[in-house]
């Protein structure tokens, strides 16, 4: 496969022979290349479902996953973490069984790069819990985390969990050595735990500044903390609901662009028709202005965002570059949850996944679409 155009990440004009892996990128006279950006596959970390589809439910059929799998392709990306949220135990392992399984037997269920469970170690009070249902949060365990792992292969990628909790240390101190990504999250705990939390290996927050209190103090709080731990990286929702633009601009500026993660936190009724879904246990609703709420509340519950739509609010909102906003949703993943073939851009050497796009308005327009040197699109 050969394909051309701008590089996003370094403005230079190339050409990209590749297959599974990329052979050969050499400059070309500007003239001679197609009139688009060239990128690496998108990389979403954070993902609950999408086209309709719940990643929660454990007997989501593997033909709805292909669908769902199939519709996340078209939006440019090409490795993503499907992500369990807090549930009974039986469920969770069963969620990811099923999703173990879609990685293997689908149609390019390569693209499933890994697993990320956020939860249920996670805050309980309103607020930091978001739409995770109280009556499954508890205490951290090792001997769960272990199932998780049995079931997926060992390939849980991040955990997210808040840090509060006595046990949290040791739990993350375990987990960070198995090379899995710890993630502080949905949480309201106090200065001295997230430097516990840090201390002990976790290494990024999750969608930082969701998952939070309506109201918190000025200062301290866990926001500013997270913002001011340099050994954090930070996920975004950027989508224009989730975050206003001035908190993610300071946040960005906080945590600096290779700090920051783009994530879509997508549940169900992304790229959906608006009207009623699952998630989990629970029903969620996509309003006609884009927002996913927990049924008859306003309560947000995930997102409906693409991730190339995404890239462009990382730089009509956040203020990024273009280079900056797509290596927050390429190169910073793969960099933090160790992908390998994934984290140098386009070179040789690299998995042959390549995106080629288009700016018009404002919008990232995905035009191709490469998993390991096959076009999905």
């Amino acid at each position: 496969m050969i394909c051309s155009g701008t590089n996003a990440l370094t403005g230079q004009v190339i050409e990209v022979s590749f297959s599974c892996t990329i052979s050969n990128v050499h400059e070309i006279p500007a003239s001679a290349a197609d009139p688009v950006y060239l990128a690496p596959g998108l990389i979403d970390i954070q993902i609950n479902g999408f086209f309709g589809i719940d990643f929660n439910d454990p007997n989501a059929a593997q033909t709805d996953l292909q669908l769902a799998l199939n519709a996340i392709f078209e939006t440019g990306v090409t490795r993503c973490l499907p992500t369990v949220i807090t549930g009974g135990p039986e469920d969770m392992v069963a969620c990811l069984a099923n999703l173990y399984r879609a990685q293997r037997e689908l149609d390019n269920g390569q693209g499933i790069a890994g697993f990320h469970v956020e939860g249920p170690f996670i805050g309980p009070e309103d607020g930091p819990r978001g739409a995770h249902p109280l009556r499954w949060v508890r205490p951290p365990s090792l001997d769960e985390y272990r199932r998780w792992q049995d079931v997926t292969g060992r390939q849980i990628r991040v955990v997210t969990l808040s840090p509060h909790w006595p046990e949290a240390p040791e739990w993350i101190s375990a987990v960070a050595q198995d090379g899995v990504t710890v993630s502080i999250g949905h949480t309201g705990a106090t200065a001295d735990q997230i430097k516990a939390a840090v201390d002990a290996g976790a290494t990024l927050s999750t969608h930082l500044g969701n998952g939070a209190h309506q109201q918190m103090r000025r200062h301290p709080n866990y926001i500013w903390d997270q913002m001011a731990e340099d050994r954090l990286s930070a996920s975004f929702i950027a989508d224009g609901i989730h975050l206003g633009k001035a908190f993610l601009q300071t946040a960005l500026r906080a945590k600096t662009p290779a700090r920051a993660i783009l994530v879509t936190d997508a549940s169900a009724p992304a790229g959906a028709a608006p009207g009623r879904y699952r998630l989990g246990e629970q029903d969620a609703d996509l309003t006609t202005d884009g927002r996913v709420v927990l049924a008859g509340t306003d309560k947000l519950a995930g997102s409906a965002l693409k991730m190339n739509d995404g890239v462009a609010k990382m730089m009509s909102l956040g203020g990024l570059t273009l280079p900056e906003a797509v290596a927050s949703a390429t190169l910073n993943p793969a960099r933090l949850i160790n992908l390998e073939g994934h984290k140098n851009g386009i070179e040789e050497g690299e998995t042959g996944d390549l995106v080629a796009f288009t700016l018009r308005d404002g919008q990232v327009q995905v035009e191709a679409v490469y998993l390991a040197g096959k076009r999905l699109r």
